[in-house]
């Protein structure tokens, strides 16, 4: 499983949610300890915006902790939205293209979790990405093939209806029912003015995310909690839309069939 992080909020840099914090991105990078694996070392990236300009995308295979230019674009770049992820690879080899975010037009999108039926339903769910979404896919993993065919099915037009119909489609495609291991996803992704996340999985064992912080001050969602005050973290539930702008949040519920409890993972 994958670690990431998100932020929306007044102008900071990219290091006060990958560096400075004593659980940052790049700490869970070696240290974490909410995922099946302590080490997530098969690359790392960001996207982030500025006003109307980006996604800017910055994306490699080395660890986290091992690329030199990491601590200074973090550093230097200051932005009031962006998107940070270090990888631990469930799907496609370790490469450039196959590292998150993954970015289209405006949107930016990274997806921590798994599909562990995807390569033998990877064909029919091609099929109905259109051509230019087509032509546009680069890597081999299930989350960029989530991301497709998110834009697919309406993501501009309408988030919501699109995640819903997307993760029916997985189901529809037996990886619910006949896998050996359950589809878990946590999905956070944005299209320069509003992020989203989700977490949806169909044995109830989603991966985690959390949120912390207000509309004044700044959104920040992440894997783990990135600091030893963990009361001023929530955890995003299960099967629920967030939406998070500069002028609030709200939580819509997502119709993708009857759930157990759920238990954070």
């Amino acid at each position: 499983m994958c670690r990431l992080a998100a932020y929306l909020g007044p102008s900071i840099s990219l290091s006060e949610v990958v560096i400075k914090p004593a659980h940052s991105l790049l700490e869970q990078s070696q240290h974490s300890t909410e995922a099946k694996v302590a080490v997530q070392g098969d690359g790392f990236g960001f996207a982030w915006y500025d006003g109307a300009k980006g996604p800017g995308l910055y994306r490699d295979v080395l660890p986290a902790w091992s690329d030199g230019n990491l601590l200074s674009l973090c550093h230097m770049i200051v932005s009031d939205h962006f998107l940070a992820h270090v990888r631990a690879s469930t799907s496609g080899e370790t490469s450039r293209v196959n590292c998150h975010p993954f970015i289209h037009g405006r949107w930016s999108f990274m997806h921590n979790g798994q599909v562990p039926d995807i390569e033998h339903i990877r064909r029919p769910l091609e099929a109905m990405l259109p051509d230019p979404l087509y032509a546009a896919r680069r890597g081999t993993t299930d989350s960029e093939l989530i991301f497709l065919l998110l834009l697919a099915n309406g993501l501009n037009e309408d988030p919501k209806q699109a995640i819903e119909t997307v993760l029916s489609i997985l189901k529809e495609h037996s990886v619910y029912g006949r896998g050996t291991d359950a589809v878990r996803t946590t999905c956070v992704l944005s299209n320069g003015s509003t992020l989203y996340a989700f977490r949806h999985a169909s044995d109830a064992r989603a991966p985690t995310l959390y949120l912390e912080g207000n509309a004044e001050l700044g959104w920040t969602l992440a894997s783990e909690p990135l600091d030893a005050d963990v009361k001023t973290w929530s955890s995003v539930a299960p099967d629920q839309l967030l939406t998070l702008t500069k002028k609030g949040s709200t939580l819509s519920r997502l119709h993708v069939g009857a759930s157990a409890s759920f238990v954070d993972v």
